[in-house]
Order: structure tokens, then sequence, then C-alpha cells
């Protein structure tokens, strides 16, 4: 009888808290895991409901964790982080909720509580509610006896904040990192051999999606206000791409011809591949090309919801005799991998996660990526390079470097009013309710 029970019950397993698996998330996170990787893991396991708000309350922590660190030294005298990280960033949470989030104080506090039982630390419950109710009774206190320099107040790390200022100078610089911490919109980019925008937006208008041009990309449409991806209007069908509109100008600043051979080193996820196929769907032939299997996985998925068929090939772009038929390309865009310093405010665990020795490796890496690809273009052909980096050290330094070692390259002006002029191409920052940070620089080989 028993094992006939057995077979038949069904067994509910309990769904883990929406703040226990925040704690979880944020742990994560200061362990080294990116917060986007770490997020898609947990993310499904809670409660449909609770995911807007799981999603809402990693992405704060993480964007004010330098804060919340520093109230955590005021309320605690040692810190927990080494020996219990786990109960750190769940206190993490309650700080952040407390500081940032319209729900009622005493809510916060009874769930942040309870939630060190689904964390298997239910003897911290008398610690985790005595520090967050310290600070809901002396949280004008503690705020102000904070350090007032920008690192605290805007949670940047210094060696960050050094080189912004170092740089674009002091103004720009306190821009830029305000900007930081403002989510990004939500932008699309439309696809041409679906429809054209105007079109779209008066889909938008009809079902009370309020939404706008965007101010450079004639593809572009900014969303007024944050909607599930899932609700955007054909999306399934290809009517539109998520992509923020600094990257929607790689594909016009190839100016790419009909009939012309492309590459498009270090593809992945797709989002340029895509955009140059939609925009000149006559060329001869585009290749697609990323180091990572799985991440062309999802090239694949962007690729047949819009229809199209890229060439992609999973390879290390430095090894060119492996992939390459020595049929020199027309034009050659790589996106380099980089620090990811123009798109903070989407990826806020870079503050955490980055640091000041990486942007040099990253440096030497650009251009050994650059050099690697240059034979590959043909004679009077247009290399694009781009980052989402704003710092120079990534993107004119580099591109200097390379011109010194190279006389056959010149540079082909970019002659655009977004962003600002460089020394060799054009520097786009992050700007509220407007585009990232990117950086390009187009070439011609002579």
């Amino acid at each position: 009888m028993l094992d006939v029970f057995l077979k038949t019950k069904t067994f509910n397993k309990a769904i883990p808290s929406m703040r226990a698996s925040s704690a979880r998330v944020i742990s994560n996170v200061l362990n080294g895991k990116s917060l986007t990787e770490s997020l898609s893991e947990i993310k499904t396991k809670v409660a449909i409901k609770d995911q807007a708000m799981l999603q809402e309350i990693c992405f704060g922590c993480t964007r004010w964790h330098i804060q919340i660190e520093a109230i955590l030294n005021k309320l605690m005298r040692k810190s927990l982080a080494l020996k219990q990280p786990i109960i750190h960033a769940l206190l993490t949470v309650g700080i952040y909720q407390l500081m940032r989030m319209r729900i009622q104080s005493h809510a916060i506090i009874n769930e942040t509580v309870a939630a060190c039982d689904d964390i298997k630390r239910s003897w911290a419950k008398g610690l985790v509610n005595a520090v967050l109710r310290e600070f809901q009774r002396n949280e004008k206190k503690i705020l102000a006896s904070l350090n007032t320099d920008i690192t605290i107040q805007e949670s940047h790390p210094e060696w960050l904040v050094i080189k912004f200022k170092r740089a674009w100078g002091e103004a720009r610089a306190k821009k830029i990192i305000s900007n930081n911490n403002i989510p990004g919109p939500l932008v699309l980019r439309t696809n041409n051999q679906f429809g054209d925008r105007e079109s779209y937006l008066k889909t938008l208008d009809k079902l009370s999606i309020k939404s706008i041009s965007t101010k450079y990309s004639p593809v572009g449409i900014r969303i007024i206000e944050p909607i599930p991806i899932d609700t955007v209007p054909n999306f399934g069908d290809g009517a539109v791409s998520v992509q923020d509109e600094a990257a929607q100008f790689a594909a016009p600043l190839l100016d790419i011809k009909s009939g012309q051979l492309v590459l498009d080193a270090c593809c992945a996820p797709g989002g340029k591949t895509c955009h140059i196929l939609e925009q000149q769907p006559n060329i001869k032939s585009l290749l697609s090309i990323d180091i990572s299997k799985n991440r062309l996985e999802k090239v694949k998925e962007n690729a047949k919801r819009l229809r199209l068929e890229p060439n992609l090939l999973a390879a290390d772009i430095c090894d060119v005799d492996t992939w390459w038929n020595s049929i020199p390309f027309d034009r050659i865009l790589l996106d380099a991998p980089c620090s990811g310093t123009g798109v903070i405010r989407r990826n806020p665990d870079i503050k955490l996660l980055r640091k000041a020795s990486d942007i040099t490796d990253l440096a030497t890496r650009q251009l050994q990526l650059i050099s690697a690809l240059w034979p590959t273009l043909k004679q009077n052909g247009v290399f694009l390079y781009a980052t989402c980096s704003i710092l120079p050290e990534e993107n004119d330094n580099v591109i200097k470097d390379f011109m010194t070692s190279h006389k056959d390259a010149s540079i082909l002006n970019i002659n655009e009013t977004w962003g600002v002029e460089t020394e060799f191409g054009r520097q786009l920052f992050p700007e509220e309710k407007e585009h990232d940070g990117f950086y390009y620089a187009r070439l011609i080989k002579l």
C-alpha cells in the first residue's frame, strides 16, 4: 500500500521566498558571479507574481551596494561578508528596500526576518531584525553621517570615478555617474522587412503603450513606461527587436552595398548581425563569428524569430587560418569585448566585478583582435570598431596604437551629430531616457 501511495501522491516542492531568493542572487554576485546569470538561474524558482520584484531588488541592491555597504558598517561592529555572506546579502536586501522601495517598513522587516528560515539561518532572525529596525529608526541620521565622497553617495568604485574624471573632466564624469544609477529605457529596433517605424508607433498607440521615436536612429522606438517584453506587439513575429539606440548605429555606419562580403566578429547575442541583414538583405554573404557556441545559440534564436539566416561559426577570430577562406571582406564589424562601462545602468554588477587591472588586459586583447582581422579586409574596405565602453584606454588609445603599426589604415570620419567627436571616432555617453554609452571608430584600408 505504501508503495502505491508514494507513486501516486504528488508532493509540492516549497517555493522559496522572494527575499531569500534575492539574498541568494546578491550573495552569488558578491562571490563573483554575473547578476544576469545568477538571476536567470534563481528567478524561475520564485512565484511568477514575485519575479518582477525579485529583479527590481537584485538590480537595486547591486546598483547601490557600495553605499549600502557603508550603511551596514555604521550599523554593525563587524561585517558578516566573509563569515556569513548569505546573511550579509539578506541585510543588503532589507536596507535597499527600506531606502528605495515603496513598501511599508514593517512588511519589509517582517518578511526579511522570515527569510532567515528559508536560507537556513533561523538563528539570525534577532540580528536581522535588530539591524533593520535600527536603520528604520535612524535612517536620516545614518545617511547624514556617511562620507560625502561621490564613491559612496553615487555608489561607484573609486578607481572608476578617477578614470571617468581623468578622461572627461569633473562635470561630465558626475553626469555619467549619475546616469549610471538610472535604469536604461526599453528601446526597440523596428524591422524594415516587416514594416516601417511609423506604422509600428500607431500599433503601440492603439494598445495604449506610450512610446516615442528615438532621437537619432531612424528605426528606433523608446517605450516610455517599461513593459514586459512578452507584451510587445508582434515581437514573436519579428516586427521589432530589443536594441539600445547607440547599438543601432553600427549597421548604418558600415554602409554595406548589395553584393558585398561582410564579417561580424564577436557577434553574440546577434543584434547587429540581424540588423545588418534587415538593412541590406541583398549582400553576397554575412559571416557571423563568436568564440562561444552557447552564445551563438542566442544568435540563432534571434535570427529565427526575425526569419533571417546568417552564416554562424564558432571560432577564435584571432586564429584566422582556422576559419578564413582567403577571400577578403568588404566590410568588417568588430564589436569588441570590453569593460561595459557604457552600459553600467543595464549591468550594475560591472561596478562590483570589474577591476582597474582589467582595463589594460582588455585593451591588449582589443588590439590583438583588430590586428588579427585586418589582413582579412579588402583594399578600400571598411572596418568598424565598436565597444560599449566610455574609457579612452579601450577606444581611441587602441585605435591609435593600431594605426601606429599599420600604415595602410586611415580614419574614415563619422559625420554624425550624436555623441562627441574624439581624435579617431565618436563617443556616446549614457543619457537619461536616451542611449547607452558607446564608441565607434571607422577605418578604411588603403
